[in-house]
């Protein structure tokens, strides 16, 4: 089977993949209220670092599901070695095996655009309690882009279309999410936090294409700076 971008993370293991990484998510989660009482729906959780990032921080309910295997075997892992009580399951966005009305705050840091975004979005509504809150760190054009362009980078990250801000606006009021706040955020790292240093979980078994996947990652990133952004959406209930 040919190996995707998706599975170049998993493989590397890559905490924190979404644009701004861990000090974006904790700079989002700062500004809600999130105590003891919480339940958390961290969906697609990749290796687990956010998830594991509000466990040990909130002392809330949280519940990490991914789709990938090789990631959620890398999440339990983690939370393993932390003794954190988190309950990781493998399942698809568009199909979450939760009641209705079972989360506080879903978050979901880059990856609604991998997904069916109008079933991913709708699963997320549904499985939020009476007023709780999305939280969506995702892609966002920001310029247009030629029929190559939009070829080129759809094929690549396996994403089925890319939106601009107004139109993840429009879908998420579709799904009938009543207010819709949209932040740009624009981090400064400081080089010398330990806690901002790239995470991790290195598979044993590697081969050249995934080196070569992350070096087009690399490629595009820098090629299209200027035409794809990101944004951070906050949808209430």
């Amino acid at each position: 089977m040919e190996q995707t971008y998706v599975d170049c993370l998993a493989y590397f293991g890559v905490g924190g993949a979404h644009p701004g990484g861990l000090q974006l998510t904790k700079k989002i989660l700062s500004k809600e209220a999130i105590d003891k009482t919480k339940f958390i729906l961290d969906a697609g959780c990749g290796t687990g670092q956010t998830a594991a990032y509000i466990a040990k921080h909130y002392g809330c309910q949280v519940t990490s599901l991914d789709y990938n295997e090789l990631m959620v075997e890398k999440a339990m892992q983690r939370f393993q070695r932390l003794n954190l009580p988190i309950k990781v399951i493998q399942g698809r966005t568009e199909h979450l095996p939760f009641e209705n009305a079972s989360f506080d705050i879903v978050l979901s840091e880059s990856v609604i655009a991998f997904t069916n975004i109008f079933l991913t979005i709708a699963e997320f509504k549904r499985v939020l309690h009476q007023n709780g809150l999305l939280i969506a760190v995702e892609m966002v054009q920001e310029k247009s882009l030629s029929k190559d362009e939009l070829e080129e980078i759809t094929r690549f990250y396996g994403v089925p279309r890319l939106l601009r801000e107004h139109e993840w606006h429009n879908v998420f009021r579709h799904a009938g999410f009543k207010q819709i706040h949209v932040e740009l955020c624009d981090l400064q790292f400081d080089e010398n936090d330990v806690n901002n240093v790239p995470d991790f979980s290195i598979s044993e078994k590697m081969n050249d294409t995934l080196f070569e996947i992350l070096k087009e990652h690399q490629r595009l990133t820098k090629k299209y700076k200027e035409k794809l952004g990101y944004r951070i959406f906050r949808c209430f209930v």
